[in-house]
């Protein structure tokens, strides 16, 4: 009975306690009230992802870390903060999803895995691949054609890891290459072009993100275009994609991969003695029959590019004729298919409503061509292209907590802030780079990208607006950093879900997989900052910058790396 009754004085207390209500600034949000408070939000979340590995949890208790403050700081007490606090998180996630712009970009992420899963299942990519895999001859064309392969199958990382690794092995050990080195050329190109790719399951995600990020500050921009800007800023999947041509074709390797490489080559032992290969024979389900066709895979990417770059030149052509933009509208109308006519259009684009339907058109195709081949009735399509769309559904929660977050700080005017806080402290030159920084280690630590570009873009794009309002490159410049910092960790942490596949798919160990793919990550990562984020900061052309930022990485193969030619000097397996 007593201890009942201290129960009761407990929540007698908690519930009549008041707390102060802070007045809103006159930006509409608590920043100039809460100080530094306004930070926990997006801090809970990186330290929680530190600990616990698990982004989903970490962006969730983010959010309600949030939504408690805010409901406390209007004068909530503290039962009823804990209380409304939580059902606010309901709110922002039913306000993220209700959003046009949110829900297109949701639904292209998830048509496009179901689009994925056809292709699979009828066999194209893999005689894709197959075909390719015909054309390695040599260490050299093996590590290429593994190249060019992970380059071709653009369109998503995971299936990127799984499809090169089973059909790259079998040529990759005849020519004695260690798994290790099969690992990284596949890692290599597995995030790195996905997060680069113009169309592919990454873009909804980085477009809807950028978006967010600048309408949290008022201004209203094509998210689209403004990714493509990106891209020459992407400075580590630039360069990474050169470091693997560079090291295949001079076969020079240097600190762990280098003695994997001669073990390879002096022992024949493909695998490190003692270890044991991390295999996924099973990941892809093929059901084609008879021989896969290459078009299977061809005529529905195809499509999906296709009316993509169709669709976005005809949604952006209607959006500016609708406007109130007379010389433009003039000048498409004399023009309507010059460089001017496609940068404006495609800029003026809606890329959530163009990719979602591109994808759905792609799908539809490789439907009735999976069903006419006689691969699978029209009742499996549709069971294998929902089976596709489910696996990306951990990318459609990932967005809507990130956006919820988005949101919470957006009230508390955590990047105002911030903005406060470093626009007069930190020099403008550095801003790119911390943020680089900030986005690798994070990202590495947690094993996510999603989750560090949703932690971090929202505060990038104001912090960066604010230290140079006038710069656009340099706004351009940090929101590139972002999305590239952020593919350091999913390249390089042991716990990343595509280093975990790249690994099984070329029947690595993993941890040998990290330890020697590591130091070629940490010198790209080096590089791109001291020669990419400061020298653009400091104003130097990016289209300068690259060419030297390229010319140092070539120079460090050379210079570190020694030739390891698998072919040459075999030892007689004992």
């Amino acid at each position: 009975m007593q201890r009942k009754l201290q129960w009761f004085l407990l929540i007698g207390l908690l519930t009549f306690i008041p707390s102060p209500a802070f007045a809103a600034g006159s930006n509409g949000n608590l920043s100039s009230t809460l100080g530094p408070v306004t930070l926990i939000p997006p801090l809970v979340a990186i330290v929680l992802a530190f600990i616990t590995k698990n982004v989903v949890l970490s962006l969730f208790i983010g959010i309600f870390s949030g939504t408690i403050i805010a409901q406390y700081a209007q004068g909530a007490n503290i039962l009823g903060g804990l209380i409304f606090g939580f059902t606010d998180i309901v709110d922002y996630i039913l306000e993220s999803l209700s959003d046009p712009w949110n829900a297109g970009i949701i639904l292209q992420v998830l048509v496009i895995g179901g689009l994925i899963a056809l292709i699979t299942s009828s066999g194209g990519a893999r005689a894709i691949a197959e075909a390719l895999a015909k054309r390695a001859k040599g260490p050299v064309s093996t590590q290429l054609v593994t190249w060019a392969l992970g380059l071709l199958i653009f369109f998503d990382d995971y299936a990127n890891a799984l499809i090169v690794g089973p059909i790259m092995r079998p040529v990759s050990d005849k020519m004695k290459i260690s798994r290790e080195r099969l690992a990284f050329v596949i890692d290599a190109t597995a995030a790195p072009i996905a997060g680069i790719a113009l169309i592919s399951t990454w873009i909804g995600y980085e477009v809807g993100l950028i978006n967010d990020a600048y309408q949290s500050i008022g201004q209203n921009v094509n998210a689209y275009g403004v990714f493509l800007q990106t891209i020459p800023y992407r400075f580590y999947n630039i360069l990474m994609l050169l470091f693997v041509v560079v090291t295949s074709i001079t076969l020079r390797e240097f600190g762990s991969m280098k003695k994997a490489q001669e073990r390879a080559r002096d022992t024949h032992q493909l695998i490190a003695h003692g270890s044991s290969a991390e295999s996924q024979e099973e990941e892809l389900e093929v059901i084609a029959k008879g021989k896969p066709s290459v078009w299977s895979a061809l005529l529905p990417i195809g499509a999906l590019i296709l009316f993509s770059f169709i669709g976005f030149y005809t949604n952006g052509r209607q959006a500016i004729m609708a406007g109130d933009n007379d010389s433009l509208i003039q000048a498409i109308q004399a023009a309507p298919f010059s460089f001017v006519a496609l940068r404006e259009t495609f800029g003026a684009s809606d890329a959530s409503v163009v990719l979602f339907q591109s994808a759905l058109v792609a799908s539809i195709i490789a439907l009735i061509m999976g069903v006419v081949q006689g691969h699978f009735t029209f009742g499996k399509g549709i069971d294998i292209w929902v089976t596709g769309m489910k696996t990306l559904m951990i990318t459609g929660v990932i967005l809507l907590l990130a956006w919820s977050l988005s949101g919470v700080m957006g009230e508390l005017g955590t990047a105002d802030y911030l903005v406060s806080l470093l626009s007069d402290r930190m020099p403008p030159i550095l801003l790119p780079t911390v943020i680089f920084l900030l986005g690798a280690v994070i990202s590495f630590a947690t094993g996510t990208s999603y989750g560090t570009m949703g932690i971090l873009m929202p505060l990038a794009i104001p912090l960066a607006v604010a230290m140079q309002p006038e710069n656009a490159d340099f706004v351009v410049m940090s929101a590139g950093a972002v999305l590239t910092g952020a593919i350091f960790g999913d390249h390089s942490s042991p716990i990343s879900d595509t280093t975990i596949l790249s690994s099984m798919g070329a029947g690595s160990n993993l941890l040998d997989h990290v330890k020697t793919q590591l130091p070629y990550a940490v010198a790209i990562a080096i590089v791109s900052v001291f020669f990419g984020y400061l020298p653009t900061a400091f104003g130097l052309n990016v289209f300068i910058v690259l060419p030297l930022a390229s010319v140092v990485v070539i120079g460090i193969v050379f210079v570190f790396g020694k030739k390891v030619d698998t072919t040459e000097h075999q030892k007689p397996v004992e």
